[in-house]
């Protein structure tokens, strides 16, 4: 492509590159100057305009984000029309975003003038919501970049969608603990759950013992339980998790690197994914078991590796309620 000043009577054809006022309107900048556009600049006065010519084997920016923007779709995204080089990826439908890192960085590393910036990998989105842009820079970029792109495209990125149907929510009381507390983290926690679109099937409120705990675990019926304690769990086998165990379930992760969130287990009962909350799911504020039940709810449980790299961003905006601050007094 090449770019700069012309006599305005050989611009026909050319991309405008800034918008001008010729004629009594705006000829705007992105636009092919045909032979009217023309004919209005020289009316006015214009001696030359700044415009950028596509040579053989370039391919226009709307087309090129067009393309781009194809390869890059997996399945659960939409793609909005090109506009001035630039397509984005909207949700269908709650999920969370699967990112391939490498291939995001293989993208923009064909050319600087083809680029593709995503949301953080398993993002929460709800529909409608951008979860990606393409946006190409220049007027134009060369045929043979756009392929590579292209080439590198496939599996970038894709919307991981619910497929968690039904939960159970278990919340245990300690001895006189005032129900404002009980009914805080039943709220919060059925927010969380109506916002991925999860309904639930059944609340058990019971006291804080192990027995209690593992009898409503078998005798849920839904598709996910969460248990969410009066009192903090703060050990493997404190009382949510040993229930678990009690009701012929396993624990497969106590503590995760996420703070608020440090104190979140993840086990399981059949089927059945069964999620440990700390305590400050108690607060419509985002935590760690955020991330774990979004996930979980998507069917992408973390592994050891996930749990791992969660702590890479894993320190979240401090909550005021935190009855212990991290720091000491």
């Amino acid at each position: 492509m090449k770019f700069g000043p012309v006599p305005v009577g050989e611009a026909e054809g050319a991309v405008l590159a800034h918008s001008v006022r010729a004629g009594g309107r705006m000829l705007k900048k992105g636009a092919v100057l045909g032979a009217e556009a023309v004919a209005a600049l020289a009316a006015d006065g214009l001696a030359e305009v700044i415009v950028a010519r596509l040579e053989p084997g370039d391919v226009a920016e709307d087309e090129a984000a067009e393309a781009l923007a194809r390869a890059v779709k997996g399945s659960g995204l939409k793609l909005t029309a090109a506009h001035t080089g630039r397509v984005n990826f909207k949700a269908k439908g709650p999920g969370v975003l699967v990112v391939d890192a490498a291939k995001v960085r293989a993208i923009n590393a064909v050319d600087p003038g083809l680029t593709l910036a995503t949301l953080a990998p398993y993002t929460r989105v709800t529909p409608g919501l951008l979860a990606g842009t393409v946006k190409v820079i220049p007027y134009a970029v060369p045929g043979a970049a756009l392929e590579a792109a292209v080439a590198a495209a496939e599996g970038a990125m894709r919307l991981a969608p619910v497929v968690l149907e039904r939960a159970v929510v278990v919340l245990t009381e300690v001895p006189g603990q005032k129900p404002s507390i009980t009914e805080k983290g039943r709220a919060a926690v059925e927010g969380r759950l109506k916002a991925l679109g999860i309904a639930v099937a059944a609340v058990e409120v019971v006291p804080h013992e192990t027995g209690a705990v593992a009898a409503a675990l078998r005798a849920a019926e839904a598709d996910l339980a969460l248990i969410l304690t009066g009192s903090a769990t703060s050990d493997a086998h404190d009382v949510a998790p040993q229930a678990l165990r009690e009701a012929g379930g396993t624990v497969e992760r106590f503590g995760m690197p996420v703070d608020p969130g440090n104190l979140l287990f993840l086990g399981a009962l059949g089927e059945m994914p069964v999620i440990g909350l700390p305590g400050c799911a108690r607060s419509p504020a985002l935590n760690g078991a955020d991330w774990v039940l979004e996930r979980v709810a998507c069917g992408l449980p973390p592994g050891p590796e996930e749990f791992a790299e969660m702590g890479v961003g894993g320190l979240l905006k401090e909550i005021p309620i935190r009855p212990q601050p991290r720091e000491g007094r």
